[in-house]
């Protein structure tokens, strides 16, 4: 399949933009990254000291390195719908998508899986999920990220989090967990070391999505959160 998403899906894509037209439309600038607990949920857990380390407001795609477990005890509100996008039947995927599909069953979270093969695919898929406007839409490793890089800057109304690989200039509503090895950030940027695949653990893809669902509650999107 072609790298490159095909016309007719990039002028669908484009035209789900909020507030954008088809002509002369620049790519989004990062948006506002939040605090602990700028939800405005006072129900909502608060995060460990250590999530954030030393850094009291992380800039737009900034990385940080949240201390183990300091998301522990973050959850999403009843109701929370979430749409899982993956794409490829490689080991490392299946693992990520097991590791959303479990957090998610544990939680009473609604889940619709969209697979895909191919970055056409993966942009019709994707397509189809902003139109479902869902809570949050989560991408699971490399497979996603080159489109996902291009769509998620045209719909800044949507959330987004990509588990085990990270888009290389996020916009403020596109958030990312990654760790040595499980950290692709596009094609013709990332190197070899960047995709190793018994780097994706169960537990790696566990703490994944529980961290990265932790940050998107509280406001804290648009950066990278690196898992040591």
């Amino acid at each position: 399949m072609s790298r490159t998403p095909s016309l007719p899906l990039l002028v669908a894509a484009l035209g789900v933009a909020a507030g954008l037209t088809l002509a002369g439309c620049a790519p989004a600038a990062p948006g506002p990254v939040g605090t602990p607990g700028s939800s405005g949920d006072p129900a909502l857990h608060p995060l460990g000291a250590g999530f954030l380390g030393s850094v009291t407001t992380p800039t737009p795609e900034a990385t940080i390195d949240p201390e183990p477990g300091s998301w522990a005890g973050v959850e999403p509100p009843a109701g929370y719908e979430v749409v899982l996008i993956t794409a490829g039947d490689d080991a490392a995927t299946k693992t990520l998508a097991g590791g959303v599909t479990r957090w998610a069953g544990q939680r009473d979270v609604a889940l619709t899986t969209l697979t895909a093969t191919g970055d056409d695919e993966v942009q019709a898929q994707l397509l189809r999920a902003i139109d479902k406007a869902p809570d949050l839409i989560v991408g699971a490793g490399a497979g996603v990220v080159d489109v996902f890089s291009l769509i998620t800057a045209q719909s800044l109304h949507q959330q987004f989090l990509v588990v085990g690989a990270e888009l290389p200039e996020p916009t403020g509503n596109a958030t990312s967990v990654v760790w040595n090895g499980a950290s692709f950030r596009g094609t013709g940027i990332s190197t070899d070391e960047d995709s190793v695949a018994a780097s994706v653990t169960p537990a790696r893809a566990a703490d994944a999505v529980s961290a990265g669902v932790a940050s998107v509650l509280h406001g804290l999107t648009g950066i990278v959160l690196h898992l040591g």
